[in-house]
């Protein structure tokens, strides 16, 4: 049990999505150590209602304000408080009964939920990579004004948190990224051509939403992981390595000044880095399948195809410029990934549209927020008119 006066109680921002309901199975599990307060949705209103009949939730958001009648009729028999909007969005994270903020929203929606959490002091469980590749050093510079925790719950980022564990004080000589390689590791130019959304949404280790499950068979996955990992952890660009590992089993590397090396490894399930940020600093037990040595003869490790996938190359490349660059880099991968999801893309092509945007949005080298946010929009416009090109 948690070594708190109370339950600790969590909003889930994103709760419909694979994140957020791999949450609630956590939550589900360690009834004692944790009590929901808030889920919120965007679009999926039936998904919603069911999670909040199911785990009664103090109130709930869904972000499309056309489905406000359709939630609210539904559960404020059940005396579940229903709001809708994006001002409610982010409104909901300060809401004093709240203890962690669990940001699993998809893409750059997360930002702003996350700068109002952070200012209403709460603590962050982060899988929204997006508000840290685009905002990084406003985000970091704000959590530590407010004395804000920011627990990681990507599997890598969890997997170096848990490394540093006892090693704050000890500086790092780089850390290790670990990717699987998606569903086209080893495949070159001409194969990747052709292929479907089908075939990229088959991801060989991992169980996640279409979004993050493309970002992943074209490496920009690893490559967001890469400028999310500088602002959590601290590092220069030449700190951090990624080395494809196709089993998944060690999930991230630390090596320290004096040559050491140390590796969290475990089956891929994302319960197990949701759980220890939601419960952190202790381990709650759990009935997560165990690692058998036995199953694996051997683990494997290669060097990532930076010519092929461009967009880990995209990425490293963006990190090194700095301020607004990594913001239109990744409105420009969201609305690649959509066309590619909707056939208006190949699977090649969103590398390309990725880069004529880096070439064409104006650099601002100490971006504001406001400047981000413009960024952001200027991107998704100029990405829409150039897509139709490819």
């Amino acid at each position: 049990m948690l070594n708190t006066e109370h339950k600790k109680r969590i909003a889930i921002l994103g709760s419909t999505g694979s994140i957020g309901t791999q949450a609630l199975e956590v939550i589900e599990a360690n009834p004692e150590s944790f009590e929901l307060e808030v889920l919120t949705a965007n679009h999926n209103a039936k998904l919603l209602i069911a999670q909040a009949l199911a785990y009664k939730p103090n109130a709930v958001v869904i972000a499309n304000d056309a489905l406000y009648d359709e939630v609210f009729d539904a559960l404020d028999p059940h005396d579940i408080k229903v709001y809708a909007g994006a001002n409610a969005l982010n409104s909901i994270v300060e809401m004093e009964t709240v203890d962690l903020v669990l940001t699993a929203m998809v893409g750059y929606a997360g930002l702003q939920p996350t700068i109002r959490a952070i200012n209403a002091g709460k603590s962050i469980a982060l899988a929204n990579k997006e508000t840290l590749v685009v905002a990084g050093e406003l985000i970091t510079k704000l959590a530590r004004e407010k004395g804000v925790n920011i627990y990681p719950v990507d599997s890598e980022h969890s997997a170096i948190f848990q490394c540093l564990a006892g090693e704050f004080h000890n500086p790092i000589e780089k850390i290790i990224l670990t990717a699987s390689g998606g569903p086209f590791r080893g495949k070159d130019k001409a194969f990747l051509e052709t292929v479907t959304k089908a075939q990229a949404l088959k991801h060989p280790n991992w169980t996640m939403g279409a979004k993050i499950t493309i970002d992943s068979a074209s490496l920009m996955n690893k490559g967001l992981e890469v400028i999310e990992a500088k602002w959590l952890f601290n590092l220069r660009q030449d700190q951090i390595e990624v080395v494809v590992h196709p089993q998944s089993i060690i999930h991230s590397l630390v090596q320290f000044e004096d040559g050491s090396m140390k590796a969290q490894m475990g089956l891929p399930d994302m319960k197990l880095p949701i759980q220890y940020a939601m419960a952190y600093p202790d381990r709650l037990k759990s009935a997560f399948p165990r690692f058998d040595f036995r199953n694996f003869s051997q683990l494997t490790f290669e060097q990532p195809d930076l010519e092929t996938f461009r967009n880990l190359q995209l990425a490293y490349d963006v990190l090194a410029k700095g301020g607004n660059a990594p913001c239109v880099l990744n409105a420009a991968n969201e609305i690649a990934v959509a066309a590619f999801l909707n056939d208006e893309l190949g699977f090649l092509q969103m590398p390309d549209l990725i880069e004529s945007c880096l070439a064409k949005v104006a650099y601002i080298a100490h971006p504001s927020l406001e400047d981000y946010v413009q960024t952001d929009a200027e991107t998704r416009r100029l990405a829409e008119e150039l897509k139709v090109k490819y």
